[in-house]
């Protein structure tokens, strides 16, 4: 992501940035590492000689898996000081717990993450990529001792990742817990580029394991292309309605977009502007696999849809 860029993401509004705690992981690629450094100092450079009236949510992350040295109170307080520093920041909006730690006991986490919010150094604790019995286990347990407790949640969702919709949305909706959901592209997938006999040379589904291993099933290739299909029908760009689709969601508070260029920003940025309905919603939702309820008594299930 280059400079202008990330202009361009504040002046278009982004307020939200969302900046991850990548160091300790060793499996990172150094150009990947160097990329966010230019990125964290671009970032730092625009809110230090900006002369307008800048107000930016700062969402940092620390990740839970063991070559991260987990979710326990040493690295946590370690993991802000760090990116505290790299952010030139006082304090972090939203500090993300990223991947759930069964090494830590959650309680330990939870009392790291208080502490700090009566420190000043976050203000709300938040988490992400946990199950939702996990999510509830953690309220729980800062209703019972009275601790910071998480406030905002971060899924996987999209047209053809749909779990969170089971019970990790309707949780933040009887918690009343905001949704900052990722991944509205499905890692490209919905952007026009892949189909059933459709494949670029290049991409995140291409060239990182990860997300060909996430995506790469025939079955996503076949609603890629009745998307891709529908959009064209609607006259829309299918990167521009996979976001809108997700906006359109009453639990999701809002996507979080990336971008590798201008373009892609453009047409991400674009779905504020498509009013669909809930029969469009629904249409759309029909292209994909609507996920099985979390119990097999599905007559008895009530909640938000």
């Amino acid at each position: 992501m280059k400079q202008r860029t990330v202009f361009a993401l504040i002046s278009a509004g982004q307020r939200p940035f969302h900046f991850a705690d990548i160091g300790q992981q060793l499996h990172v690629r150094q150009d990947f590492i160097n990329d966010f450094v230019k990125i964290a100092n671009i970032f730092n450079r625009f809110v230090q000689y900006s002369t307008d009236n800048v107000n930016l949510t700062i969402v940092s992350l620390i990740a839970g898996f063991m070559n991260a040295k987990g979710l326990s109170r040493k690295h946590m307080m370690q993991g802000i000081e760090h990116s505290l520093r790299r952010l030139r920041t006082d304090y972090i909006d939203f500090y993300f717990v990223h991947d759930f730690d069964e090494n830590t006991p959650i309680e330990e986490t939870l009392r790291t993450l208080d502490d700090l919010q009566r420190q000043g150094k976050i203000l709300y604790p938040a988490v992400s990529n946990w199950a939702a019995w996990q999510i509830a286990t953690a309220l729980g347990i800062s209703a019972k001792e009275r601790l910071a407790r998480f406030e905002l949640i971060q899924p996987m969702y999209n047209l053809v990742k749909r779990q969170a919709e089971v019970e990790i949305l309707p949780l933040a909706a009887r918690q009343q817990l905001g949704v900052i959901s990722y991944s509205p592209l499905g890692a490209g997938l919905l952007t026009g580029k892949y189909g059933v006999n459709k494949r670029p040379e290049q991409g995140r589904l291409v060239d990182e394991k990860r997300y060909a291993d996430r995506y790469l099933d025939e079955r996503n290739f076949v609603v890629a292309d009745r998307f891709t299909k529908h959009a064209a029908e609607r006259g829309i760009k299918p990167s521009t309605l996979a976001v809108a689709w997700v906006m359109s969601n009453p639990l999701i508070t809002a996507p979080i977009i990336g971008a590798r260029d201008l373009q892609q920003l453009e047409d991400s940025l674009a779905a504020v502007e498509v009013e669909m309905t809930p029969e469009w919603r629904n249409e759309i939702s029909s292209l994909s696999v609507t996920p099985q309820p979390a119990t097999d008594r599905s007559e008895v299930l009530k909640g938000w849809r």
